[in-house]
């Protein structure tokens, strides 16, 4: 999620110590604890299943990581941390009074509905939880912009979704249409699956022994210094493949001015077609020096120094392999070449697989 904020706000010419945050999702969850951990903004409201936290001045980001680090709600957050522009509501709080003067009746319903709220508003926008499409038709002209000193505004400059489904399919192209900048959920929350398939290759491929020795963490304080290793490649290529989507779908966005959050849908849809493609038949797979050169794309470099590629594929079902390889090899032609491209162009594109060791 956080290398599309990245890179979005590279193309926009920002920086993100300079930016302003609102985020859904509290320091308790993987999405919003990670979001925090990596993040140099300045966070001004976040949102979670106890309250809300905000700070006109930006939120004190050492009380940020405490929380983030041991997973505690924005609840546990310090008030005596905020600044006279602050306030924590919590989902109990009946009758608070905020430094503007308004007065919250109920804290679980201003929670409900705070991403609606004029306070709401910063440079950008990273959903990590949340209700599904709590961005929809019947309210998308109120999210889309607040009143501010008598004028209106746009709410945010720029959307990354992390959580799944929070602003609905029409309302995105509304925001779109309006100008924001809009990465959706299915195209920035996509590590995940990479992270699990790495996983459970790893169950496959090691044996029972090597298993225990390697994965698992008798003190999880202190894993294995091969899993901790192995993590750090898998977030290395999670990372390389956001890159590598964003940078697609901001080129194709850029030359065709279609919507990205469309956009998003057809680089998914094609990527899944050629994959299917090519698991379908086994011309690709069959040529040994192909296979090889792709798989040791996709596989993290410690797992294939660990056992070898061919005593991998000797333990891993051939089905499992075939999957990773037609995604890895579809996925890669893809990002390197746009949705307008030919059969002609593949081909091209698989010949440089031959010569690689």
């Amino acid at each position: 999620v956080h290398q599309y904020v990245l890179g979005a706000l590279e193309k926009m010419g920002l920086k993100e110590e300079e930016m302003t945050k609102c985020q859904t999702g509290g320091p308790d969850g993987d999405l919003g604890s990670n979001e925090i951990l990596i993040s140099k903004d300045k966070t001004i409201a976040i949102v979670d299943g106890s309250g809300v936290v905000y700070d006109k001045n930006g939120l004190n980001r050492a009380e940020l990581v405490r929380l983030a680090t041991a997973r505690l709600t924005v609840s546990n957050f310090k008030t005596t941390l905020l600044s006279t522009s602050g306030f924590l509501v919590t989902m109990e709080a009946k009758n608070q009074k905020l430094f503007d003067g308004t007065i919250v009746e109920d804290g679980k319903d201003f929670r409900n509905n705070f991403h609606l709220h004029p306070l709401f508003t910063a440079d950008f926008f990273v959903p990590c939880g949340g209700r599904p499409e709590a961005v929809n038709m019947s309210n998308i002209d109120q999210f889309t912009h607040v009143t501010k000193d008598g004028a209106r505004k746009q709410r945010f400059k720029l959307i990354v979704e992390g959580a799944n489904l929070f602003i609905s399919e029409d309302a995105r192209l509304i925001l779109e249409r309006e100008g924001v900048v809009l990465f959706k959920d299915a195209c920035a929350n996509k590590g995940g699956v990479t992270s699990s398939s790495c996983e459970v290759l790893a169950a496959l491929a090691l044996n029972d022994n090597e298993f225990s020795t390697h994965m698992s963490a008798k003190d999880p304080q202190h894993p294995p210094a091969f899993y901790e290793k192995y993590a750090k490649q898998v977030q290395e290529k999670i990372e390389l493949n956001a890159k590598r989507e964003f940078e697609c779908l901001w080129n194709e966005h850029k030359q065709t001015k279609i919507p990205i959050s469309t956009l998003g849908n057809k680089l998914s849809s094609k990527i899944n077609e050629l994959a299917t493609s090519i698991r379908s038949s086994t011309l690709l797979w069959d040529e040994k020096e192909i296979r090889n050169a792709v798989l040791k794309r996709a596989i993290p470099p410690l797992l294939i120094e660990t056992i070898t590629l061919d005593t991998l594929l000797e333990r891993v079902p051939e089905a499992y392999c075939r999957w990773i390889f037609s995604a890895q090899l579809a996925s890669d032609y893809v990002y390197s070449h746009g949705l307008r491209t030919t059969e002609f162009t593949f081909m091209t594109f698989v010949e440089q697989f031959r010569t690689q060791k």
